[in-house]
Formats: structure tokens, C-alpha cells, sequence
């Protein structure tokens, strides 16, 4: 809170922050556990090796990008968002939000990444085991966007823990402190709002240097032109 008060040119304290928070009755927010299965690997469809293996810190924006699936309770019904996330930026370069887990929400989700960013051939594509991941239409479309896949090690949730962590802000800042969507339409605009306006525009990164995701693909391109 205080890095982001001082970078739109206030000066506070942590202490400060703390009393005004105690006066106007705020506290943090601090989920319960609750995981919703989303993806199933108890299959026999082929597996991709763990290419990324860890390694987080990438330098280069469209070189990698994560991808998960995550339950978003709604009183109208399960959604299910699908996310993917450039892991050089950590910027949610595509999203879907649907009623199902089939393939076409993620292959949907990729489809938008792919056509804002348009990277490069040989992209690594990083996911879970998921049989929607390994799917013959999934990695189908890989092949067709020249991208090559890397899958977790089974039961690792590490090994994607940069989409986790994106997935778990998501539900602390947004989803646990808003009472339940109604319906679909409420949670993709509220999610929209949040996605694109907010975390990706002006929710600052401890990983990049406390910028957001867009700031720091601007200075990236700075750097790169001087």
C-alpha cells in the first residue's frame, strides 16, 4: 500500500497507512482454503516434459506464457476462468470466463493471447497435465501457432507457481471480499474491470520492480530502442 501512495506521489508511512486502515475499521484480507478440482490428469494422452522446470525469471515479453484454470463461485452457477499469463511481464495477455471446463475456455483463452500479442514462433506454453491441456485439439492448436509445450511434473503445483499465485491474488482482492455474482454477465464485467484496467495496468509487482505489468513491458521497450 505504501509503495503504491508513494509512486502516485504521496508520502506516508507503513505506521500511518496501519492508523488511518484502524480509524476507518479496513483490515487485509485473509482467504480460507477452498479448491475446486479443475482439471483432471488421470488420463492417457501425451505427456510434454517440464521444459520451464522453475525457471520464472525471463527476460524477454512472448517468450513464455503460463496457463491455469480456476473455479469463480457465482450464485447463477460454476464459472471457470482460464488464464495466460506472459511470464516475462506477468501481464494476463488472455482470458475466458465460461460455464464449463472444456477445452474451447482454454483454447479460447490462447486464442486472444495469441492474437494480441502475435509472438513469435517457438513461444514456450507452460501448463498442468490437465486432459484439457493434452488434448489432441489443444495441442493442435499449439502446433499451429509454432509453440512448443512444457507440462508440470504430476502433483507439483510449483512448477506453475507463477499462474497459481496470479489465480490466488485474484481471489483475495477481488473474488473474498465481493458478495457472489449473480450471474455470468456480473462476474465477466466485474473481472474484465479488474483484469484489464487494474492488475494488469496499475497493480504493482514485487517481481518487476513494483511496477505493473504494462509499466514494466513499457520500459522494457525503452531499454530496447536506446
Amino acid at each position: 500500500m505504501t509503495r503504491l501512495l508513494h509512486q502516485e506521489g504521496y508520502t506516508v508511512t507503513e505506521r500511518t497507512v496501519s492508523v488511518y486502515m484502524r480509524h476507518m475499521k479496513l483490515r487485509s484480507i485473509v482467504s480460507k482454503t477452498y479448491r475446486v478440482q479443475t482439471t483432471d490428469s488421470n488420463h492417457d494422452h501425451p505427456i510434454a516434459p517440464n521444459t520451464l522446470n522453475q525457471q520464472f525469471k525471463i527476460l524477454k515479453p512472448n517468450s513464455v506464457w503460463v496457463t491455469d484454470i480456476t473455479y469463480i463461485p457465482c450464485r447463477g452457477g460454476r464459472l471457470y476462468l482460464a488464464s495466460v499469463m506472459d511470464l516475462c511481464t506477468r501481464e494476463i495477455v488472455g482470458w475466458r470466463l465460461e460455464d464449463h471446463m472444456e477445452t474451447s475456455l482454454i483454447s479460447g483463452a490462447l486464442q486472444d493471447a495469441y492474437e494480441a500479442k502475435q509472438p513469435e514462433k517457438g513461444l514456450l506454453h507452460h501448463s498442468d497435465r490437465g486432459s484439457q491441456y493434452t488434448s489432441h485439439e489443444y495441442t493442435k492448436q499449439l502446433k499451429a501457432y509454432g509453440m512448443e509445450s512444457s507440462m508440470s511434473r504430476r502433483g507439483n503445483c510449483y512448477d506453475n507457481a507463477c499462474i497459481e499465485s496470479w489465480h490466488s491474488i485474484l481471489k483475495k482482492e477481488l473474488i473474498y471480499c465481493n458478495p457472489r455474482f449473480k450471474t455470468k454477465e456480473q462476474a465477466y464485467q466485474t473481472l474484465f474491470q479488474y483484469i484489464e484496467f487494474y492488475y494488469n495496468r496499475k497493480r504493482m509487482h514485487g517481481a518487476l520492480g513494483y511496477l505493473s505489468p504494462v509499466r514494466f513491458a513499457e520500459q522494457l521497450t525503452r531499454m530496447s530502442i536506446a
